[in-house]
Order: C-alpha cells, then sequence, then structure tokens
C-alpha cells in the first residue's frame, strides 16, 4: 500500500463536504437568479426583439450581412486594431529588453535615465501620449496609437522582466559570471530567458491590455473596431446600438481568448521541453566502488582498460 501524500491541509471530513455541497448549490442558485434577473430586465426593455436581425439581414440601404461582417472583422478587427498590435508588440519587446539592461547596467546615469523612463511613463495614461502624438507631434491616427500603447507597455512589461530577474536565485547570476561569461551575457542568456518563462502569464495580460487598449484609438480618429462598431449603429439606427456594442464584446473575448489560450500551450510545450530534458547519468567504472557495499575492489586489471 503506498504511503499517503502529504497535504497542506486536512482532508475535509463529512461535515466540511456537506458544507462545500450546500455553498455550491446556493452560489449556483444565485449567479443564476442574478443572470435571470437580467435577462428578464433586457426582455421587458424590448432588447431581444427584430433589431437584432441587422446581423444577417439589415435590409437597409442596399447593405447585406457580408458588408456589416466584413466592416467589423476585416475593417475593424484586422485592419485596425491587429494591425495596431502587429506593430507594436515586437517594438515593446526589443525596447523593453533594452530598458531591462540599461535598469541593470552598472552606469549610474543610464540607470536613473530608465528608472525615470519607467515610473514616468507608467503613471501617464495611454490615451494621454495618443494625444500628444496628434497634437504636438502632428503623427497620424495609427502612428500615435503605436507610440501610445509602445511607450506604455515598455515600461509595464521591463517591470515585469526585472521582476522575474530578481526572484531566480542568485547563484544564476554567479555561475555564469565564474564561466567567464560578461555580465551582459549572464543577463540575455542566462538570466532573462528564465524570466520570461517564469513571467509568462503575466507577459500575456499585457498583450491581452495592449490589444484592449487600442480602442482608445476611437478617441483619435483611428478607425480600429470600436470606431467600425459606432459607424454601424449610427447607420442603422441608435436601436441597433446595443447589438453592435454587444457584438464588439463578443469579438474582442474571442481573440483574447485565443491569445490566452495559445500563452497557456507555449507554457504547457516549455514545461513538457524542460521535463523531458533528463539527467544523464555517467556509465559506473568497472572494478569502482559498487553502490551495494563501499568494501568493493577499487583496482581495475590493465586486460579491462
Amino acid at each position: 500500500m503506498s504511503a499517503p501524500r502529504n497535504l497542506l491541509f486536512d482532508v475535509p471530513g463529512p461535515k466540511a463536504i456537506l458544507r462545500d455541497k450546500v455553498y455550491t448549490v446556493v452560489f449556483t442558485a444565485v449567479i443564476a437568479g442574478l443572470l435571470g434577473w437580467l435577462g428578464y430586465t433586457a426582455y421587458t426593455r424590448g432588447i431581444f426583439d427584430e433589431r437584432w436581425q441587422v446581423l444577417w439581414d439589415p435590409q437597409k440601404g442596399g447593405q447585406a450581412a457580408a458588408d456589416v461582417w466584413h466592416s467589423l472583422l476585416v475593417r475593424g478587427l484586422l485592419e485596425g486594431t491587429l494591425k495596431a498590435v502587429v506593430i507594436s508588440v515586437p517594438i515593446v519587446v526589443v525596447t523593453s529588453t533594452v530598458l531591462v539592461i540599461a535598469r541593470a547596467s552598472a552606469n549610474s546615469p543610464m540607470r536613473a535615465i530608465a528608472y525615470l523612463f519607467t515610473h514616468v511613463f507608467r503613471g501617464i495614461p495611454v490615451l494621454l501620449v495618443m494625444y500628444f502624438g496628434v497634437l504636438a507631434l502632428s503623427l497620424s491616427p495609427l502612428v500615435s496609437v503605436v507610440l501610445g500603447l509602445t511607450v506604455y507597455n515598455t515600461a509595464v512589461v521591463a517591470e515585469i522582466l526585472r521582476a522575474g530577474i530578481a526572484a531566480l536565485p542568485s547563484g544564476q547570476r554567479e555561475a555564469g559570471l565564474s564561466l567567464g561569461l560578461r555580465p551582459l551575457s549572464v543577463l540575455l542568456r542566462i538570466q532573462l530567458p528564465q524570466a520570461v518563462r517564469i513571467m509568462l502569464p503575466a507577459l500575456v495580460s499585457q498583450v491581452v491590455v495592449l490589444l484592449k487598449d487600442t480602442s482608445l484609438g476611437f478617441i483619435i480618429a483611428y478607425y480600429e473596431l470600436l470606431t467600425v462598431t459606432k459607424n454601424n449603429y449610427n447607420y442603422f439606427g441608435e436601436q441597433t446600438t446595443v447589438v453592435f456594442v454587444l457584438a464588439a464584446a463578443v469579438i474582442y473575448i474571442v481573440v483574447n481568448m485565443a491569445v490566452s489560450r495559445f500563452a497557456h500551450w507555449l507554457e504547457d510545450r516549455l514545461s513538457r521541453t524542460r521535463t523531458s530534458v533528463g539527467v544523464i547519468e555517467p556509465p559506473a567504472v568497472r572494478g569502482g566502488v559498487d553502490a551495494a557495499g563501499i568494501g568493493a575492489n577499487t583496482r581495475t586489471p590493465y586486460s579491462q582498460i
């Protein structure tokens, strides 16, 4: 019979199991009641009427359902939201790495500049940077959106990576230096890859935040998903506002869930790669000390060499 596994808590008894079941039933009933109340309220206000027909049969201005979904998915999502994300993410990767290097530098002025950049732009709203790009620098809406997303997320991602590096054992750096590596090589080749693996959930969460922050471009006339949503319900009538807002919300949720699922897949793959590399046992020397007894013959005949 195998020994029981060590637990950090006591095995629940009959009363605890019954209490957990009661709590589950109560909370499920409360959530179901809340959802039912919301659905009933929406029904009494006429939310579930023919206004939803605009998604599959608009019947206005010669528009077809394909035109509506093309505007949302292609012009809004692909050519607007995801375009800004695809441009911003590689820039953030490079600039945040440079910022981490500067924070770990032995040069005091460089460390001070990196520290100031991080704390200043972490405290400034993204929209304010976008406004600065449009009004002060006369940049296009796309460049202003990318500027705001890049500056803010560079500061945040650099802090995430710095926290991951600080969580590593100090022996990692000391071992690299003892092998003759320069401090920069130790940071880039030993510490930073491990920090990325440790902080991968936080990094993915920040990518999701970056994707959602593209909707702020709506205020500076950047043509993205939220702007297309507004144009659609202005064209088809105010009664379709709820329809298009909920459709845009579902699109955002699906895209963010896809990003999260990819992150989970990548994390599992990295974990399997890490655990699949076993420790290679050195070959036993014939005639050496045997594991069964220390007093074994330690002399190897010349005929066996």
